[in-house]
């Protein structure tokens, strides 16, 4: 995933995966997303963020299985996002573009008037478990790194009441940010192309970008990190305390991380990055789904729901 400067590195140990014969892996999937999407189908903006229904896309992109860059996976998991957020009135638009060869698909989806703000998350896996000392080789299923963040989006974009915000707000599911290192790729792939590609086609300038990424850990510690906004961080933690989530988000510095938000620091942009990096199970094949928690997606996600329809204060 993301690369973390002058900290140890966190292991853990394996489990094997999960093996369904295929014929009935596709009809359970196709009778969880149908469902899904259908009772789903209109947004409800006077709902509150449920971490329940977020969890729930957390399984169902994990029963998908290996979402890495370029592959069929990863399509029908694009496809089914843009088909969700379709349904929920949001407008979509695909980014597709070509790094070392290989195919990649960034998805923004936009609702609202006014000045732009974007909340942001990865959907990709990483595609070798380099951090697993017993199967190095493996994909990350990536339940925390890449679904958690992915599900905050989807149920927010069930729950977020838009006109209230003010803005135009954005959702962007970033391809191609957790292979960083392997096959001489970079990290933040998609994230660079969208920021180095913003307004091209008419997208509003951006006041704010937030980004959700592996914030679904059971044992959730949310530190500020070195390369967000100050101000903004400072904000959306304060707004996690009223919440009441003041131990979840703890406002104090622990790592500094190369993630999606960067791209925009570094255009100019305010951009926080809302991660839990104290997580045993990052970069190995045991990143599944019984290690995210409900309560962890929703304290994140009423966090950001709550910040935005309070018109950014």
């Amino acid at each position: 995933m993301t690369r973390q400067t002058n900290t140890p590195d966190q292991r853990g140990s394996p489990i094997r995966p999960l093996r369904v014969p295929f014929l009935i892996l596709v009809i359970i999937l196709s009778v969880t997303l149908t469902s899904c999407i259908r009772d789903g189908a209109q947004p409800e903006p006077d709902a509150v963020f449920d971490g329940e229904k977020a969890y729930e896309w957390v399984v169902i992109q994990c029963e998908m299985g290996y979402r890495i860059t370029g592959t069929e996976t990863s399509i029908r998991a694009g496809d089914t996002f843009s088909t969700t957020l379709d349904a929920l009135g949001w407008r979509v638009r695909d980014q597709r573009f070509d790094y070392k060869g290989t195919p990649v698909r960034n998805l923004l989806a936009w609702k609202g008037e006014g000045p732009g703000v974007l909340i942001g998350a990865h959907y990709d896996t990483r595609r070798e478990a380099d951090e697993d000392p017993t199967h190095p080789n493996q994909p990350v299923l990536g339940a925390n790194d890449g679904a958690s963040g992915v599900a905050v989006l989807l149920e927010l974009a069930r729950t977020l009441d838009v006109q209230a915000t003010d803005r135009t707000v954005y959702l962007a599911f970033f391809d191609a940010e957790d292979n960083g290192y392997l096959d001489g790729w970079d990290w933040i792939v998609g994230s660079s192309y969208m920021a180095a590609h913003w307004g091209e086609n008419g997208e509003r300038p951006l006041e704010a970008v937030v980004v959700v990424d592996m914030i679904g850990d059971r044992d959730q510690n949310i530190y500020y990190d070195r390369n967000s906004d100050p101000d903004l961080s400072q904000t959306l933690w304060e707004i996690a305390d009223e919440q009441g989530y003041g131990d979840r988000f703890i406002p104090q510095y622990r790592y500094a991380i190369l993630d999606d938000h960067v791209p925009f620091i570094r255009r100019g942009v305010t951009a926080v990055d809302i991660i839990d990096f104290d997580y045993p199970y990052w970069h190995t094949t045991e990143d599944t789904v019984d290690k995210v928690s409900a309560a962890s997606l929703e304290a994140v996600g009423r966090t950001v729901e709550s910040w935005l329809e309070r018109s950014l204060e």
